[in-house]
């Protein structure tokens, strides 16, 4: 089954960037909730996830977002820790969601629709688990002056030699519920 695919996802990567670099610039003491300390394993659990380096046959990775990124942001409130890579796949946005879409599945994750039955996701969520081991798993496709203003010319080369995407997962540190389209 086909998903739906938005071209521009630009507020909300726009706002994942606004978030990490809240993260990034010392604010989290202004939370009084959970904080990032002690979130190493659960981390190192996300960041290990399998199917973050298990891209489409062909795909490879930006010389610019080799490797794994991650990230701990405990300034809005409870700590949310994250895990992604990024790929450009020579083929279509649908074929990298239709690997992940059977990938996921498959690895027990639950594609999670967008919220309207108008609305167009522009990517895919799904997600795993409860019980504290929540997590959320996303797709998401950059649009290239996004790519172009945050990681400069070189990334954006890359990109448009196909359809440049990344994947993460991410939980709350406690791991409790989390939801997609949020």
């Amino acid at each position: 089954m086909p998903f739906l695919i938005r071209p521009d996802r630009t507020a909300a990567l726009l706002l994942s960037a606004a978030l990490v670099a809240g993260g990034l610039s010392g604010c989290s003491f202004l939370s009084p909730f959970k904080t990032c300390e002690g979130t190493g394993a659960r981390m190192k659990e996300l960041e290990s996830l399998p199917l973050l380096a298990s891209p489409p046959p062909g795909a490879t990775s930006p010389r610019t977002f080799d490797g794994v990124s991650s990230e701990c942001a405990d300034d809005s409130g409870d700590a949310w820790l994250s895990a992604g890579r990024t790929y450009v796949y020579p083929g279509t946005r649908q074929e990298v969601l239709d690997h992940y879409r059977r990938a996921a599945e498959a690895d027990g994750w639950r594609f999670v629709p967008a919220p309207m039955s108008g609305q167009d996701a522009g990517g895919a969520c799904f997600t795993k688990g409860g019980d504290g081991r929540a997590q959320v798993l996303t797709l998401d496709f950059p649009p290239m002056r996004f790519v172009t203003e945050f990681y400069g010319p070189e990334a954006a080369a890359e990109f448009a030699s196909g359809s440049g995407f990344e994947i993460s997962v991410g939980s709350e540190a406690d791991g409790a519920a989390t939801s997609c389209w949020s």
